[in-house]
């Protein structure tokens, strides 16, 4: 059985035979996405460490199983304290296994696990969209801010204001439905996320970044306006001015994929996928073969600026 391979700390993976995986609960993966968590996980810079040396990565996949379900592997210990899914086969053990809707690409489906509800469970769940909202999508250029911005449109959003680093990271969130792009080295930030979002402010944030783009963004936020952060890609901390956060009243809560329940997971997993199925949502995936996992995840490690998937 052939699998991607790491075997140091902060190593880069070679494809090897591993020999066969006989598990009862074994699945043949179809596809398993190369993930930002799973380059974290690699150098040992999350809470629950590595798995031991040398092990598989992947924090999920999309495998057939055994009474021919195809089904999204997610959580428990997968690729964090186990083996990952960057295999041809992968065991269950204490994850989760929740169906695919019938009829969805595993390629695309397996990047809509980590990647595309970490674009749409902020606005669709953990703080839902009312309607009628002015949203700043940080990190826009990237395969969760690039869904997040579609997201917001797709749920009400007044208007959309993408930010990023990358042309055509920009270029492609304008092209998808966002109304304003701002780039994050712009001069003044703060002014700059005002008049993107036509003066006011925006009075929702979508966060995967912190650091210096966030503290731009609370100072540019109406009062009352809402921050939902989900990563730290511009740095762990940031000197947020207290006076901001009380005097506006603003509403800062926190998102991880990993703790949102599992009824609640299915249900929107599932509506995620039928809107990309419905091409309410687009979603681009490059598939990689197996073998290539060497260089697909140095591409991931230097910003691919699209979703690697690996394909057995």
């Amino acid at each position: 059985m052939k699998a991607a391979v790491i075997r140091e700390l902060g190593g880069v993976p070679d494809t090897s035979d591993i020999g066969a995986l006989t598990d009862d609960d074994a699945v043949e993966v179809l596809a398993a996405p190369i993930n930002p968590i799973d380059l974290a996980v690699s150098r040992g810079v999350l809470a629950t460490g590595t798995p031991p040396f040398p092990y598989v990565p992947g924090c999920e996949a999309v495998g057939r199983a055994a009474d021919g379900r195809v089904v999204w592997v997610f959580g428990g210990g997968l690729g964090r304290t186990r083996d990952g899914g960057m295999s041809e086969r992968v065991s269950i053990g204490d994850s989760m296994a929740i169906p695919v809707p019938d009829g969805a690409d595993p390629a695309v489906a397996a990047g809509l696990g980590i990647a595309g509800l970490a674009g749409w469970l902020p606005l669709a769940w953990r703080a839902p969209l009312e309607g009628g909202e002015n949203v700043l999508v940080l990190g826009a250029t990237g395969a969760v801010g690039l869904v997040a911005v579609q997201a917001a449109r797709l749920l009400g959003a007044a208007r959309v204001v993408a930010a990023g680093r990358s042309e055509k990271g920009l270029a492609r969130a304008l092209e998808l439905g966002a109304d304003e792009a701002v780039r994050l080295d712009s001069e003044d930030l703060v002014t700059a996320f005002k008049d993107a979002s036509q003066g006011d402010g925006p009075d929702y944030v979508f966060d995967p970044l912190w650091g210096a783009p966030l503290v731009a963004a609370v100072q540019a936020a109406v009062p009352q306006a809402t921050i939902v952060n989900l990563g730290q890609s511009a740095g762990a901390t940031a000197e947020l001015p207290s006076a901001s956060v009380r005097f506006k009243n603003l509403s800062i809560l926190g998102h991880t994929n990993y703790a949102v329940p599992e009824d609640e997971l299915t249900e929107q997993y599932h509506r995620l996928v039928a809107h990309v199925t419905a091409g309410d949502i687009v979603f681009d995936v490059e598939r990689v073969p197996l073998d290539g996992a060497a260089s697909a995840w140095q591409r991931q490690a230097a910003g691919a600026g699209t979703k690697l998937v690996l394909v057995p």
